[in-house]
C-alpha cells in the first residue's frame, strides 16, 4: 500500500498541471536564466545567455481601464486579450472586479474605439476563473 501511495505522488509531481499550480501557489518558477550552447570551437564552447524580451511599448494610461471581454478564438494558444486599449503588444495585469481574480496577460492591439469590447483567450479566461460563455467586466492595469 505504501509503495502505491509513493508511486502516485511521483506520478502526480511530474504532471504539468500540478507543477504549474504549485509554482503559482508556492511562488516557484522564478528560476534564473538558462544558458544554451550555440557552437563548439576547439575546446571552448561558446554560450549565449537567454535574455528576456524587452517590453515593446507601454500603454499611455496610469491606473485601471475597464472593458467588457468575451471569449476570443479558442484555437489560438496562449494567455492574451485582444483589445483596442493598446497600440502595441504589452503585458498587463487584468483583474475581474466581481471576484477579485487577477492574471498577467499579453494585450494584443486590435483596431476600433476604446469603448469597444475585448476578446480573451481560453487560457486567460481559465486564469481569471470566469465562465467561457459569458461577457465579463475586467479592469486592465498598465503599471
Amino acid at each position: 500500500m505504501k509503495k502505491i501511495l509513493v508511486f502516485l505522488f511521483v506520478v502526480m509531481a511530474g504532471c504539468d498541471a500540478v507543477r504549474s499550480t504549485t509554482d503559482r501557489v508556492l511562488g516557484g518558477g522564478d528560476a534564473p536564466a538558462q544558458t544554451a550552447p550555440v557552437a563548439e570551437v576547439g575546446t571552448a564552447v561558446a554560450e549565449e545567455v537567454l535574455q528576456p524580451k524587452p517590453v515593446s511599448a507601454r500603454p499611455n494610461w496610469v491606473g485601471a481601464k475597464t472593458t467588457i471581454a468575451g471569449l476570443g478564438d479558442p484555437t489560438t494558444p496562449g494567455r492574451w486579450m485582444q483589445t483596442p486599449l493598446v497600440d502595441a503588444e504589452v503585458t498587463a495585469r487584468v483583474v475581474v472586479p466581481r471576484t477579485g481574480a487577477q492574471a498577467y496577460i499579453t494585450l494584443v492591439p486590435v483596431s476600433g474605439p476604446d469603448s469597444s469590447g475585448s476578446r480573451l483567450s481560453l487560457d486567460a479566461m481559465r486564469a481569471l476563473l470566469v465562465p467561457f460563455d459569458e461577457l465579463v467586466e475586467v479592469e486592465v492595469y498598465a503599471d
